[in-house]
């Protein structure tokens, strides 16, 4: 799978991603852009998943009609200390997700 982290997250995340393509939207180029565009955007890279700390996405844009599952990571903050533990669940739901839908992945 296409997986793109969120500028809120750290890229290092990726790395729990073990046999997934995973990018960041600074090495896309694409820090600072609204979350419509950033979708559109993903949609053109054939990106998958969209992971972010951002729990209010699901509330601003209009997910069903969204090509890319959204995986929204519900930690205290979006620290690598606290985000890093949530990345097995992450792995594990990667291959149920669907385009449209968004899922929290819940701290322990």
């Amino acid at each position: 799978m296409r997986v793109l982290l969120d500028e809120c997250l750290s890229w290092r995340l990726g790395r729990a991603l073990t046999g997934h393509f995973c990018v960041s939207v600074q090495r896309m180029g694409w820090k600072g852009i609204r979350n419509g565009e950033l979708l559109a955007r993903m949609e053109q890279e054939r990106i998958d998943v969209f992971i972010t700390g951002d729990r209010n996405l699901q509330f601003q844009q209009h997910l069903p009609a969204a090509s890319v599952a959204v995986v929204v990571l519900a930690a205290r903050s979006t620290r690598l200390a606290e985000t890093m533990p949530l990345m097995a669940e992450v792995l594990a739901q990667l291959p149920t997700l669907r385009p449209g839908t968004a899922t929290f992945i819940p701290e322990s």
